[in-house]
């Protein structure tokens, strides 16, 4: 088994930190949450792969036959989903808070506080 993607996991989810730590821009720090849950793509691809597995499908696969893990693929069908589904919604709330507070700045929208 090779730890490199576990590394490049890693790697991944670092740069979205700095991203999201480092920006005065909610797009920008949208963005950088997306790329801290494309690691865990990597993650999921890391666990679930097998040297030398075949596809999920054993219709015509002889018992004993090393295959890849179908429950890990599902679990990142289910990550893409949740993924699109939360940078919709902190898209949609940086659209609003830009209609209200005139900026995608956080600084500058402390005015909203009252």
């Amino acid at each position: 088994m090779s730890y490199a993607m576990y590394a490049v996991a890693i790697w991944v989810l670092l740069w979205g930190m700095y991203g999201l730590v480092s920006s005065r821009n909610l797009v920008h720090q949208c963005i950088s949450i997306a790329i801290v849950q494309s690691s865990t793509y990597i993650l999921l691809l890391g666990i679930g792969y097998r040297t030398g597995g075949t596809a999920p499908v054993f219709a015509d696969v002889s018992p004993g036959t090393s295959v890849v893990d179908p429950i890990v693929q599902s679990l990142m069908l289910t990550d893409v989903v949740v993924e699109a589904t939360v940078l919709a919604l902190l898209l949609a709330m940086v659209v609003k808070a830009h209609e209200l507070g005139g900026s995608v700045d956080p600084e500058e929208l402390r005015v909203m506080f009252g």
